[in-house]
C-alpha cells in the first residue's frame, strides 16, 4: 500500500511524497533491499575474486602453478621466492618500474595541463568552427592508436624522439588528450561564468582566474583526465614495443613479457603473476585515493543549471 502525504517548505511550496506503509508495503521494502545487497555481493565477488586469485597465484611456486592435477595442500604452500627474484639477479625489474613511473606520471601531468588549457578555450570562448574541431577531437577517441602508430612513429624518428622516454610520453600524451579535452571542456561548462567575471573586475588575469579562482572546482575534471591517462600509459604495451628497442628503457609491461627462464624459453609464471601484482599496486592505489574526483569528473557536465 502507498499512501502520499503533503508537506510544507518554508517558502511555501507544498511537496507530495509517496511513502510505503502496511505489510505489502514493508515486504517489498525489504525484497529491493535484499535485491540490492545480493547484487552488491555478487557484483563484488566477480571483480575481487580474481585479483585474490592473482595474489594467492604469486606467492605460489611455478612447479605448483602449472601442476595438472593439483594438491590443496600445495595450495597454501606460500613462499616469497617470485618477489625476491623479481627484484634480485637477472630479473631485477626495478629499473622498469621507475621507468614505467616517469613515463605515467610525466604523461598525466602534461595531458591534465593541455586538456584544461584546451577547456577552457572550448567551454570559455565562441569563435568560428568551434563546434566542428571539437566533433574533430571527440570523434579521434573512436580511432584506435594502432592506425596510426606506423606513420607517428616514422615522423617520431626523423625527430629523434625513438628510444626516448620524452617520445613515449609524448606519444601517449597524444593518444589521451581527446578524452581529457572532453571531461575538461564539460567541466568549464559547469562552473558559472560570473565567478570569473568577477576575479576579472578585482584585478585578477586569465592565468590568475584560472589557478586561485577556478582551481579548487577543476580539481575533479583534471584528477579524471591525469588518472585516465596514468592508467592508460601504465599498462600500455604496443607502443612501448614499437618506440623503444633499449631494453634499460624498457617499461614494466615490456619486461614482463621477458619474464622467461629455463630452458626453451620455458615460462615461468610464477614470474609473471607476481610481476602482475606489481604492476598492479600503483593502479589501486591511485584509484582508491582519487576515486571520487574521478567519478565527479566523469558526471560533470552531465547536469546543467
Amino acid at each position: 500500500m502507498v499512501t502520499l502525504t503533503r508537506t510544507s517548505t518554508p517558502h511555501g511550496v507544498r511537496v507530495r511524497t509517496a511513502r510505503g506503509g502496511g505489510p505489502s508495503g514493508r515486504a517489498e521494502s525489504r525484497t529491493k533491499v535484499t535485491l540490492y545487497w545480493l547484487g552488491g555481493i555478487l557484483a563484488t565477488l566477480v571483480f575481487l575474486v580474481p585479483l585474490a586469485w592473482s595474489v594467492l597465484r604469486s606467492f605460489q611456486p611455478n612447479d605448483a602453478i602449472v601442476a595438472a592435477d593439483p594438491d590443496v595442500g600445495d595450495l597454501f604452500a606460500l613462499t616469497t621466492a617470485n618477489f625476491s627474484a623479481l627484484f634480485s639477479g637477472d630479473l631485477d625489474i626495478v629499473r622498469s618500474v621507475g621507468n614505467s613511473l616517469v613515463v605515467s606520471i610525466g604523461t598525466a601531468v602534461l595531458t591534465a595541463v593541455i586538456a584544461t588549457l584546451a577547456g577552457y578555450g572550448f567551454g570559455r570562448f565562441t569563435f568560428r568552427g568551434r563546434n566542428v574541431l571539437f566533433g574533430v577531437i571527440v570523434v579521434t577517441m573512436m580511432v584506435p592508436f594502432q592506425a596510426i602508430i606506423t606513420p607517428l612513429y616514422l615522423q617520431m624518428n626523423a625527430m629523434g624522439l625513438t628510444d626516448s622516454r620524452l617520445g613515449l610520453v609524448l606519444f601517449y600524451t597524444t593518444v589521451n588528450l581527446p578524452f581529457g579535452v572532453f571531461v575538461m571542456r564539460n567541466a568549464f561548462e559547469t562552473i558559472p561564468a560570473e565567478i570569473e567575471d568577477s576575479a576579472r573586475v578585482d584585478g585578477a588575469g586569465t592565468m590568475r582566474a584560472l589557478v586561485s579562482v577556478l582551481r579548487p572546482m577543476l580539481v575533479p575534471g583534471m584528477a579524471t583526465s591525469a588518472l585516465y591517462a596514468f592508467l592508460a600509459s601504465w599498462t600500455e604495451f604496443l607502443g612501448a614495443l614499437t618506440f623503444l628497442t633499449d631494453d634499460r628503457l624498457y617499461t614494466l609491461p615490456l619486461s614482463l613479457v621477458n619474464l622467461q627462464s629455463g630452458a626453451y624459453g620455458a615460462v615461468n609464471y610464477g614470474y609473471l603473476v607476481a610481476g602482475a601484482v606489481v604492476a598492479m599496486i600503483p593502479c589501486v592505489i591511485l584509484y582508491v585515493a582519487l576515486q571520487r574526483f574521478y567519478v565527479a569528473g566523469l558526471a560533470s557536465g552531465a547536469v546543467k543549471g
